[in-house]
């Protein structure tokens, strides 16, 4: 067996599958079994009981985590004239007009944010093949398609730990909650955030209640199923 084998043996080995823990519980799990020899990345995975094949029931937003992610965010500002200025100001990492999109269709993909002038997304568009299946496609829904001088707000946001959600494909949301070297508390009020932003989120007119399971997990580690009505409560 490998020594990573070995590591994920060890780790599923104190967890049971079949259980459903606590929020709290569940946390110091993940830590427990996050043994890598890097900061580990804590995602959260929800199943919803949307469906996404119906328009009415999209899921998409954004919220700033309290606690940031812990990751290092590169963001590239589809922008020009003033509006590119100003996010060179605050500290985008990459900022064009008509250069950066012929980049970003040339292979440049140095970032994990995205975010376009309104008045340029008819040729950020062009990208959708490109930044689409990353998730980096700039949305109004998500704040990142706007006019000039919202931007610099819009990258100090980012950079200090907001992020993006959407429904997949098979209706679940993933999305990063922090890193495995945060304390329990950071990681529980980083999940808190994101559970009722999705709530607050959720398409009008659905009716019961939107996740059907949930689980968290670090990067290297096994998931670890949480209780529902327990996820409830800390919302």
């Amino acid at each position: 067996m490998t020594k990573q084998g070995k590591r994920m043996a060890q780790a599923l080995a104190g967890v049971d599958s079949e259980a459903q823990y606590k929020v709290q519980e569940a946390i110091q799990l993940v830590k427990q079994t996050a043994t890598a020899k890097f900061d580990e990345t804590v995602e959260l995975h929800i199943k919803t009981a949307l469906d996404g094949q119906n328009q009415d029931q999209q899921l998409r937003g954004s919220v700033s985590l309290p606690h940031g992610t812990g990751r290092e965010v590169r963001v590239a500002v589809f922008a020009e004239g003033e509006a590119a200025t100003l996010a060179k100001e605050a500290g985008a990492d990459h900022v064009g007009g008509d250069d950066l999109v012929e980049s970003v269709r040339d292979g440049m993909l140095d970032f994990n944010v995205a975010i376009a002038q309104r008045e340029l997304m008819g040729k950020v568009g062009s990208l959708g093949r490109v930044l689409g299946p990353r998730g980096l496609m700039p949305n109004p829904r998500t704040n990142t398609v706007l006019s000039g001088e919202d931007i610099p707000k819009a990258i100090e946001e980012v950079k200090s730990g907001r992020i993006d959600f959407r429904l997949d494909r098979n209706n679940g949301v993933h999305a990063i909650i922090g890193k495995s070297s945060f304390d329990e508390d950071a990681l529980v009020e980083n999940l808190r955030s994101l559970v009722s932003e999705m709530e607050r989120n959720r398409p009008s007119g659905t009716k019961g209640d939107l996740i059907r399971s949930a689980s968290i997990s670090a990067t290297m580690g096994p998931g670890v199923n949480l209780d529902l009505q327990d996820l409830k409560e800390i919302n």
